[in-house]
């Protein structure tokens, strides 16, 4: 079955950096772009970062430009999302999710998610 298992989230200080990790199983890796979303409490799902399948067309989002790099390994099955320069307002649950195609800024055209997990930054 098809499953997306992040792991890498929890509590740094602001200004520190954390990796997030997600592994794919289950379907045709190589075939789906991967992205990023994030949700803070009481909002909706926001965009973070997607990669092409191939790796050679990145997108991230408008908050998160110039901080976040992501990444993948398609011997793998994962996809990596480097965070640097934290801050208080980066706080969420992010979630990792795999599209065939559409528009990889809108979560609802993604075709599979992982579970999700909480990244806290605070002092």
């Amino acid at each position: 079955q098809v499953q997306l298992v992040e792991s890498g989230g929890g509590l740094v200080q602001p200004g520190d950096s954390l990796s997030l990790s997600c592994t794919a199983s289950g379907f045709p890796f190589t075939n789906f772009a991967m992205g990023w979303f994030r949700q803070h409490p009481g909002k909706e799902r926001e965009f973070v970062a997607t990669i092409s399948a191939n790796g050679n067309r990145i997108q991230n989002g408008d908050a998160v430009e110039g901080r976040f790099t992501i990444a993948r390994d398609n011997e793998k099955n994962t996809v990596n999302l480097q965070m640097y320069s934290l801050k208080p307002e980066d706080t969420a649950v992010y979630t990792c999710a795999a599209i065939m195609g559409g528009n990889y800024e809108d979560p609802i055209e993604y075709d599979y998610w992982g579970q999700g997990l909480q990244v806290t930054v605070s002092s």
